[in-house]
């Protein structure tokens, strides 16, 4: 929890702005294993916001889950801009959010390549009826905790954007 302490008054602000606009998240986790929907219900109302968060750490967990295709992540891997595109999408057909982020990445010590390192992180948000976005990331000279911290950071801050635009 005390790792969490610098992220809450992000969370805090998205959670008052979607109250505001009877906006409900949904997250879809991989390298995360769940910290981006903790980290928002640390937050006193998060209920009227939060819809649900799909931890699909394992790529069965991602094709059972939220529906993507098993032949994509055989094809470009897990951690890609393809696969965390199609969790977003997975996510906000699973549920009765209008907002969703998706996380996966590869978040150390080991795991890492050349094309893939540790630290490597893809982002899909999008809201619904809209297009999906995705950014990738590479949190260098992190260790594992700082790779997850940082990824939830971000994705609070899509989800803001979101909420927001």
């Amino acid at each position: 929890m005390t790792d969490l302490i610098p992220l809450l008054p992000a969370a805090s602000e998205l959670i008052r702005l979607c109250t505001e606009k009877g906006l409900k998240i949904a997250t879809a986790e991989s390298c995360t294993g769940g910290l981006i929907a903790g980290t928002l219900t640390e937050i006193a109302g998060s209920s009227a916001v939060v819809d649900r968060g799909f931890v699909t750490y394992s790529n069965a967990a991602k094709s059972a889950m939220i529906g993507v295709p098993s032949a994509l992540i055989e094809r470009v891997g897990a951690v890609s801009r393809e696969v965390a595109l199609a969790m977003v999408v997975g996510a906000l057909a699973k549920s009765d959010a209008d907002l969703a982020v998706a996380v996966t990445g590869i978040a150390g010590p080991g795991g890492g390549s050349a094309e893939k390192p540790v630290g490597l992180v893809h982002f899909a948000a999008m809201r619904r009826g809209g297009q999906a976005v995705h950014e990738a990331h590479v949190f260098e000279g992190r260790d594992r905790s700082g790779v997850r911290l940082d990824t939830v950071a971000k994705a609070l801050t899509m989800l803001r954007e979101l909420a927001e635009g």
